[in-house]
């Protein structure tokens, strides 16, 4: 072969910019190509949705399965104006539709972070064959067109507006995904989790596809009410009435912890944990801060009570832990992961926060409900004898 064959200079390299970077490869931007990286598309637009609800405290976001095959997510939130308004302002909806990881810093704020990678609305877009952008603000509509990520149209306006807000339609692009076809009972569980972490915020999920058709799913509520929910799927019944709960804010780990729990007369623990609203399915310093805090609290009021002698060993956090039902979520304005996958809690200033608030607060419930106290620890003493 010839030199010239064997040459690599800058004329070879090939530079893909912009949305179609995100098209040539679709699952780098939102994992996969399977029906899990269509969920990760959809739950961009519901992470962009919820971040301007709860900027201002409360509201609505609906989520609905079209009969045709497309997402419509909308809420009641500003309005994010097409174009930025001010030197200082967050980039405006055009700018996040078009313009890869434009949009709020996802770190910055203890907001919901349901997406895989924040990229951004962007994502969705490029891996729409098409999308319908509207606004509603000041009084008045806004909409606009786009197909595969290109602009149809300018931002056009449409009449006048009641109330304010944000909808994005789209249809996932066949050509980018191995399905296109979503699974309700898969996002179901999600957007839950979501109302139920975020008091004021009130989340809605209709499939209007057939054969069923315009079945709503509702939910608002609290770490409180996600144990309760949990414990509707669980076998066995509590061993106390209350769900001790509570929230502690930390500036150690610039964020606070919120737990509920409840103890069950069965063996298996069902707990769920969080960070900014995202499910970390495989645990972290959060779980880990909460397990060494909760194990930490009964065995006190045990020994306290003498319910274990000196010669016993402390109790330890998997005999604590059976037939818990408990929610750990944590919201930190700056989110530390470990890994790629971003389902475990990194950051040790997080273990050591969780671990006092959980201590202190178990400790104190303990000692004010005698009773229920009882009950709880003395099964747990009963089973590490046992063994």
């Amino acid at each position: 072969m010839s030199d010239a064959a064997h040459t690599y200079d800058a004329s070879r390299t090939q530079v893909i910019e912009g949305l179609e970077a995100i098209r040539k490869r679709p699952g780098m931007y939102v994992g996969s190509t399977s029906q899990r990286g269509l969920h990760n598309m959809m739950l961009e637009a519901v992470s962009s949705a919820v971040h301007e609800v709860l900027a201002r405290g409360a509201g609505s976001v609906d989520v609905t399965l079209t009969a045709d095959g497309g997402v419509r997510v909308a809420d009641d939130g500003p309005g994010v104006p097409f174009e930025s308004v001010g030197d200082a302002a967050a980039p405006g909806l055009e700018a996040q539709l078009t313009r890869v990881y434009a949009g709020r810093d996802p770190g910055a704020h203890r907001v919901a972070r349901l997406d895989l990678f924040s990229v951004g609305l962007s994502t969705v877009n490029a891996l729409s064959s098409r999308l319908t952008a509207e606004v509603r603000r000041d009084g008045a509509r806004e909409i606009q067109e786009y197909a595969r990520g290109v602009a149809l149209t300018p931002p056009t306006p449409a009449g006048p507006a009641t109330g304010s807000g944000t909808t994005l339609a789209f249809w996932p692009d066949a050509d980018m995904f191995e399905t296109t076809d979503y699974s309700y009972d898969a996002l179901v569980e999600v957007v839950s989790a979501l109302a139920l972490l975020n008091r004021g915020l009130r989340v809605s999920l209709t499939d209007e596809r057939p054969p069923g058709g315009a079945v709503t799913e509702r939910f608002e509520g609290g770490v409180r009410d996600f144990v309760a929910f949990l414990e509707t799927a669980a076998e066995g019944q509590p061993v106390h009435p209350d769900i001790l709960a509570f929230e502690v804010e930390d500036p150690r780990m610039a964020g606070s912890v919120e737990v509920a729990l409840r103890w069950c007369d069965s063996g298996e623990a069902v707990v769920r944990s969080f960070a900014n609203s995202r499910r970390t399915h495989e645990g972290g310093e959060h779980v880990e801060g909460f397990r060494t805090g909760l194990a930490a609290a009964v065995t006190a009021y045990a020994r306290e009570r003498r319910l274990l002698t000196a010669a016993d060993p402390d109790l330890d956090a998997d005999r604590v832990g059976e037939g818990l039902t408990a929610v750990v979520s944590v919201k930190l304005d700056r989110v530390e992961f470990s890994g790629a996958t971003r389902t475990l809690l990194g950051g040790a200033e997080v273990r050591s926060c969780v671990e006092d608030a959980v201590r202190v607060h178990v400790g104190t419930w303990l000692e004010r409900h005698p009773e229920q106290a009882s009950a709880v620890v003395d099964r747990i003493v009963r089973g590490a004898r046992r063994d």
